[in-house]
């Protein structure tokens, strides 16, 4: 085992991420890597080889320094309270492109409970806690269904692993990524944001039509939303909108949205379903 002590850049508090305050990650060598954090900030971060520390090092979002953020939002009129409470939040990421990209199929359009099942349903037909390339290349569309996934959803995670090596989108800008996933048939920009997220860890990519947005923007507008809506929220944050979409939802559940209650998008969204 090898350990490594991290100085993270810029403000980082790991029990924002982990409540526990201690990270496991698996990696897709099979291998588990840890993290914690010290009282005097440092990271302790442990791994199996070299490379697994620098993986474990991205998936902790270590290097990323979020100082320009919390400088430029931290008085945003709906930003502003959550950076200030939430200063030193990353989003986590996973250790392969791929399995942001199998999360991805698993999460459009349906609940985040369900998207998990049918993930750990397909993580078990492969016999791995990461979804790799070359596992993924090795089903079906049909092991897929089978495991809850829907069909069409299905075909098109096939076909992306099968005439894309996604790992190698970690050498291209945003744009680069962007105008590639783009052009592939049943994946929007929800799904493009996760991979931006959650297997590249890019922050200028929000997750545009994400059920948690819709319900946001449903409260402070006072009616359900549509999907598309949710952009004009996350543009306004510009190069960090990734970012600032997860911390708003964040900070939503805790009641720092002003004039978002975390019950009216539930309600609105009722009263819009009666009316119908």
């Amino acid at each position: 085992m090898i350990e490594d002590v991290v100085t993270p850049t810029g403000p980082y508090r790991l029990r924002l991420m982990c409540r526990s305050g201690t990270w496991a990650g698996p990696l897709a060598d099979g291998s588990t890597a840890s993290g914690w954090q010290r009282p005097d900030g440092r990271v302790v971060v442990r791994a199996t080889s070299e490379a697994g520390i620098t993986r474990a090092r991205f998936m902790l979002a270590l290097d990323d320094d979020t100082t320009g953020f919390h400088a430029r939002f931290g008085r945003d009129p709906l930003l502003g309270a959550t950076a200030r409470r939430l200063t030193g939040y990353r989003p986590l990421r996973l250790a392969t492109v791929s399995h942001a990209a199998l999360r991805a199929m698993c999460g459009q359009l349906i609940e985040a409970r369900r998207a998990m099942i049918i993930e750990r349903s397909i993580l078990r037909r492969l016999g791995t806690v990461v979804a790799t390339r070359e596992g993924l290349v090795a089903l079906s569309p049909a092991d897929l269904r089978a495991d809850g996934l829907a069909i069409s959803r299905a075909t098109t995670l096939v076909r992306l692993v099968r005439s894309l090596d996604l790992e190698r989108l970690r050498q291209h800008d945003t744009a680069v990524v962007l105008q590639r996933l783009g052009r592939e048939r049943g994946i929007g920009p929800w799904s493009v944001g996760v991979i931006a997220l959650e297997g590249l860890g890019r922050y200028d990519l929000g997750l545009v039509g994400d059920l948690g947005l819709v319900k946001l923007v449903s409260s402070l507008e006072g009616r359900w939303v549509e999907a598309g809506e949710t952009e004009a929220l996350l543009s306004r944050y510009e190069e960090w909108q990734g970012l600032a979409g997860q911390m708003l939802m964040l900070g939503w559940s805790r009641g720092l949205v002003p004039g978002a209650d975390p019950d009216l998008g539930r309600r609105t969204r009722l009263r819009t379903n009666r009316a119908a």
